[in-house]
C-alpha cells in the first residue's frame, strides 16, 4: 500500500543524470527538474533496473491512463468529477524536505502545469487540533492527490491529517482510520485509504477494535460515502502491525504470515488490488495486463506483490455468494490496477525556487486513488453520491458486460519472498481472483454501469 519511488531526474542544459539518494521510500535517484520539458538533445544515464520507469518516455501520463483506463472519452463528455469530493488521510508533517517532503500546493501546480490540467479545488482538514505544517505532504500524500487529480481532474480534494504517529502500532492506527472514517464521511463522497487510515494484517486487531472500525465502515454506508483501500504491496502476506516500518520507519522485527489487511478485508470496502500496464506510450491504448508481482517487486520487503487473499476476519459477504474461487470467507481485492513501479506513475513533487521532482512511482497506492477517480467520474455521472458500490461492482462483473467493463487479469500471481521463507500466494485468473479482484476498469463502459446498478 505504500507507493515505491523507482527513479528521478535532474535536466540542465544539455544531459540528464541520475543522482542517487537513498531514503524512508527507497529511493533509487532524487534530483531537481528546472524546466517542464527535457530539453533538445538531452540525454540520460539511469542508475535504476532494466525497465525502470526512469522518465516521461517510460512512465504513464496522465492523459495515457486516461486513454488506457477508459476515462478519455467520459472527459471529452464533461465527466470530469466536478462537484465531488475525495478525501485522502494522509500523515500530518513537520518538517520540509524535499523531494521527500514538499509542499503540496506547490507540488500540484507543477503537476498541472506539466501535464495540463486545472487547478484542483484543495483543502486541508485534521482529526487533530493545530497540525504546525498542514500542507507539508509525504511522498504517499503527493501521489494519492495527483492520482485522482488526473483521473478526475475537476473533483476537490480535501486531504485529511492524522497524527504523525498513527501508523506506530496497530492500537494508533486503528484509533486514526476510525476518527478519518467518521470524519471523512462529513467531507466527501468517496475515502481513498493508502497507508494512512489502514492497520496492518489482521492478526493485529481484537475483536472489539474490528467492530469498531466495521461501526464506522457502516455509517459511512449508511451516508452514501464509497470507502477505496489499498491491498497492501506484501503479496499474500499481511502488513506488518506497525504500518510505518512498510514506509520505511523503525518498528519491530516483522514477521511475514499468510493473510490479508485492515481495512481492505472488511466486506464494507471497496478493496483494490495492483496489475503491471502494458499500454502504448505513443496513443495510451491498452494493449494488455497482468498482476503485479516478482519480479516488479523487490524480494525480502514489503514491496512485492498486490495484496490478496481470504480474511479470517470476515464472512463471504452476500455481493460474493456464488462467485468462483470464493469459499465461506471474504475474498479480497475487489478490483485492480496499475501498481507496477516499473510502469510507475510519473510523481511532480516541488523543490523550490520553481524547480521539481518527477519521479516514478507504484503500489496498490497507486491502484486506489486510480479507483477512487473512477468513483467521482461515476458519481457525478449520476448525480448522486454511489455510496457502497461492491454489490453493484459484482452484479456489473457477473452480468455480460463484464468484458466491456472490465480488463479481467489472467497471469501472474502475489507470491512473495522473504529470507524467513516464501509465501505462496495465489494465482490469478479467469474472473475473479484473489490477486486482482475482477480486474482492471474500463471506465467509459464500467461509470454509466454503476450509476445504473448502485443502490440508491
Amino acid at each position: 500500500m505504500r507507493d515505491r519511488v523507482r527513479t528521478c531526474w535532474r535536466w540542465s542544459t544539455s544531459t540528464a543524470t541520475a543522482v542517487g539518494v537513498f531514503g524512508a521510500l527507497g529511493v533509487l535517484a532524487a534530483a531537481n527538474l528546472a524546466a517542464t520539458t527535457p530539453p533538445a538533445g538531452a540525454t540520460a544515464n539511469v542508475t535504476g533496473g532494466t525497465g525502470d520507469c526512469a522518465s516521461l518516455q517510460s512512465c504513464y501520463t496522465p492523459q495515457q491512463l486516461e486513454v488506457a483506463y477508459g476515462i478519455q472519452p467520459l472527459l471529452q463528455r464533461g465527466i470530469d468529477g466536478r462537484g465531488e469530493t475525495v478525501v485522502l488521510p494522509e500523515l500530518a508533517e513537520s518538517q520540509l524536505s524535499p523531494p521527500r517532503v514538499s509542499d503540496l500546493r506547490e507540488d500540484l501546480v507543477a503537476f498541472d502545469r506539466l501535464f495540463h490540467l486545472p487547478a484542483p479545488s484543495l483543502n486541508v482538514v485534521s482529526n487533530f487540533p493545530h497540525p504546525s505544517h498542514p500542507w507539508y505532504a509525504f511522498g504517499e500524500e503527493v501521489l494519492d492527490a495527483e492520482i485522482v487529480h488526473a483521473i478526475a481532474p475537476r473533483a476537490a480534494l480535501t486531504i485529511l491529517l492524522v497524527k504523525g504517529t498513527s501508523l506506530d502500532n496497530a492500537d494508533n492506527a486503528v484509533a486514526a482510520s476510525i476518527a478519518a472514517l467518521r470524519l471523512g464521511a462529513s467531507e466527501g463522497g468517496i475515502i481513498s485509504l493508502s497507508p494512512a487510515g489502514q492497520i496492518g494484517g489482521e492478526h493485529c486487531v481484537t475483536r472489539a477494535q474490528v467492530t469498531q472500525l466495521n461501526a464506522a465502515l457502516e455509517d459511512d454506508a449508511a451516508h452514501h460515502v464509497t470507502v477505496v483501500a489499498a491491498t497492501g504491496d506484501a503479496g499474500a502476506a499481511g502488513e506488518p502491525c506497525a504500518l510505518i516500518t512498510a514506509l520505511g520507519g523503525p518498528g519491530p522485527i516483522y514477521t511475514p504470515a499468510k493473510e490479508v489487511s485492515l481495512v481492505a478485508s472488511d466486506p464494507l470496502v471497496l478493496s483494490a488490488g495492483g496489475t503491471t500496464l502494458d499500454a502504448s506510450h505513443t496513443t495510451g491504448a491498452w494493449i494488455g495486463e497482468t498482476a503485479w508481482g516478482l519480479p516488479y517487486g523487490d524480494p525480502d520487503s514489503l514491496f512485492q506483490a498486490s495484496g490478496g487473499g481470504f480474511s479470517r476476519l470476515f464472512g463471504r459477504p452476500s455481493y460474493q455468494n456464488g462467485v468462483d474461487g470464493i469459499g465461506a470467507m471474504r475474498g479480497v481485492p475487489d478490483v485492480a490496477a496499475d501498481a507496477n513501479a516499473h510502469t510507475g506513475f510519473p510523481v511532480v513533487t516541488s523543490g523550490g525556487s520553481g524547480s521539481y521532482t518527477i519521479s516514478g512511482h507504484g503500489g496498490t497506492s497507486a491502484a486506489a486513488p486510480i479507483w477512487a477517480g473512477i468513483i467521482a467520474l461515476a458519481d457525478q455521472y449520476a448525480k448522486r453520491h454511489l455510496g457502497f458500490v461492491n454489490p453493484a461492482i459484482y452484479q456489473i462483473a457477473r452480468g455480460s458486460q463484464y468484458d466491456q467493463a472490465f480488463h479481467d487479469i489472467t497471469a501472474g500471481n502475489n507470491t512473495a519472498e522473504f529470507h524467513q521463507g516464501t509465501i505462496t500466494g495465489y494465482q490469478a485468473g479467469a474472473g475473479w481472483d484473489p490477486v486482482t479482484g475482477w480486474g482492471s476498469p474500463n471506465a467509459e463502459v464500467l461509470v454509466p454501469l454503476l450509476a445504473r446498478y448502485a443502490s440508491r
